[in-house]
């Protein structure tokens, strides 16, 4: 009797460590269902306003696949215990903690040559001070207002139409000039004339006369005058690495299954 009841002693513990043997691996699939990326899809055409490209729609899938990457791991490390959050909060958590590992700050040198390989990033662009009459499209003849009422030497800005932004702009550079007026307005303050009356240019709006008072050439800034920023910038890019090079260094362990007859 003894010997039966170790045998079945001894079954039982094999088939519990088949059975985490089999759920260990089982853990390793990450299968996204049909319904879990279409829904991702729609959510993102409800935000976006359009189809999603190919590869918008990849990085949809690799977002989603990376989620739940770090989301088991996130289990794996027991940080789910007294936590009732989402499952997009413990992927988070992990990530925050791989970010907070990196405790070490960026030294001169490699704030330096962050500035250095990041350059373009920092460029002060051309900015301008102007003054403008506008003559809207919605009225009659509006060009001819405009070319009649350009007078260098003396504008009338009674003959000219109200703009919703304003007729004074001052130190805006050539992506404001271009969200305010449409996108080539800009065009027209290549090699500008200053302090002078110019136009007639249309905008998406109408027609503007043009005084142009003051013009400050595009610039890089001295490293000492946005060190601090910089710093700020290198150290959220080694975070961003940190946690890269974690889902890169575990994805090897995991099997993502996703149905290739799925039709988007």
């Amino acid at each position: 009797m003894k010997n039966k009841v170790f045998i079945y002693f001894i079954i039982g513990i094999l088939i519990y460590l088949v059975d985490i043997g089999l759920n260990s691996d089982a853990e390793k699939n990450i299968y996204i269902s049909d319904q879990e990326v279409i829904s991702l899809i729609n959510a993102w055409k409800s935000q976006v306003g359009r189809e999603p490209t190919d590869n918008e729609i990849s990085r949809i899938i690799n977002n989603l696949v990376q989620e739940e990457i770090l989301y088991r791991e996130a289990l794996s490390l027991g940080l789910e215990r007294e936590d009732k959050i989402i499952k997009r909060r413990l992927a988070q958590k992990i990530s925050f903690l791989k970010q907070e590992s990196l405790l070490k700050e960026p030294t001169k040198l490699e704030i330096s040559e962050f500035y250095k390989n990041n350059k373009d990033n920092y460029f002060i662009s051309d900015s301008f001070t102007f003054t403008h009459h506008f003559f809207s499209s919605d009225n009659i003849n509006s060009k001819e207002r405009a070319l009649n009422s350009l007078d260098k030497n003396n504008l009338s800005l009674s003959k000219s139409d109200p703009f919703f932004l304003g007729k004074n702009f001052a130190d805006i550079s050539l992506e404001e000039i271009n969200s305010n007026f449409g996108n080539e307005f800009s065009l027209y303050f290549k090699n500008p004339q200053i302090n002078e009356w110019i136009g007639p240019y249309k905008s998406s709006f109408g027609y503007h006369n043009l005084f142009i008072s003051n013009y400050t050439p595009g610039f890089y800034p001295n490293i000492n005058d946005i060190y601090k920023q910089l710093e700020v910038d290198l150290m959220q890019v080694n975070r961003d690495n940190t946690v890269s090079n974690f889902i890169k260094e575990v994805s090897s362990e995991y099997s993502v299954i996703i149905n290739p007859d799925l039709k988007i």
